[in-house]
């Protein structure tokens, strides 16, 4: 319950904000993702932390597989601070059938699953080889880098600041996750490139 109240009311104040005028460009999604190469388990590597996954201190993935009703099925799953694992399950649906990067995802299910309360999961860009993915939403809230090892290579990160710096984010708000064989601390986006520019 705790779970569902706090996505809802997230999903409130994303309505809110953006009423707000807002000075930067719109953003912009891939021009086209390829939903069968895009499914499969997913690392997040760094998000920007929301307050449906505050349970979560590491080991943050996403499993995404297709529906026989054409709906995505989502399951999240994390490590909690006492070493057990969280799983939530969910459902996406495709809102934009020309470039598919646009999606509705929700966790709400009553008797069937209710994309009333769903929020909006923007694909920014993928890589041919869809290892990494930048995912988003129009009002900025929401960020995660996605890749299909939990960790990156220093241009990997460079690449994925400079493209949500592209697209008006601030990548201050955006934190490094803590992965098993990836990075063990959560650090702004815009401190750690320099840190990394350093070494």
């Amino acid at each position: 319950m705790n779970f569902l109240l706090s996505f809802y009311l997230c999903i409130f104040t994303l309505g809110c904000v953006s009423l707000a005028k807002d000075s930067r460009p719109t953003v912009q999604t891939a021009q086209f993702v390829d939903l069968n190469k895009y499914l499969g388990k997913w690392y997040e590597v760094a998000s920007i932390p929301q307050s449906f996954q505050k349970q979560c201190v590491a080991n943050t993935t996403a499993q995404y597989s297709l529906t026989d009703n054409g709906l995505i099925k989502v399951l999240n799953s994390c490590t909690k601070i006492d070493d057990s694992v969280s799983v939530a399950e969910a459902r996406a649906r495709v809102i934009d059938t020309q470039s598919y990067s646009k999606l509705k995802v929700t966790f709400v299910k009553l008797f069937d699953w209710v994309f009333a309360f769903g929020g909006n999961y923007w694909i920014l860009d993928v890589d041919s080889n869809y290892n990494i993915a930048l995912v988003g939403d129009p009002t900025r809230n929401y960020a995660w880098i996605l890749s299909r090892y939990p960790s990156l290579s220093t241009a990997q990160w460079v690449e994925a600041e400079k493209t949500f710096k592209n697209q008006g984010y601030d990548t201050c708000k955006i934190l490094t996750s803590i992965q098993a064989g990836g990075l063990n601390s959560r650090v702004p986006l815009c401190q750690y490139l320099k840190h990394l520019s350093f070494n």
